[in-house]
């Protein structure tokens, strides 16, 4: 779906760089040129953001989670 119409941006394409460590408004504006002309963009960009970020936070604690305790724990003989 188009995100910024202007620019000519998807939410796939905010997804990926998002993912390649454009964490911030300012930062996804820099790299892919959204809300430089009419800011109707804002404010899905931000939802598609945060929930982005939110997800990659969760799967990456939950893979933290995972691996502290999938090592058995070994007991003094």
């Amino acid at each position: 779906m188009y995100v910024c119409v202007c620019a000519g941006v998807t939410d796939v394409q905010i997804r990926e760089a998002i993912a390649a460590g454009d964490h911030s408004l300012k930062a996804l504006r820099d790299s892919l040129g959204i809300a430089h002309n009419c800011g109707m963009c804002v404010k899905d960009t931000r939802q598609i953001m945060d929930e982005t970020l939110r997800i990659n936070a969760a799967a990456y604690l939950a893979t933290e989670l995972v691996a502290t305790h999938a090592a058995p724990q070994q007991q003094a003989a």
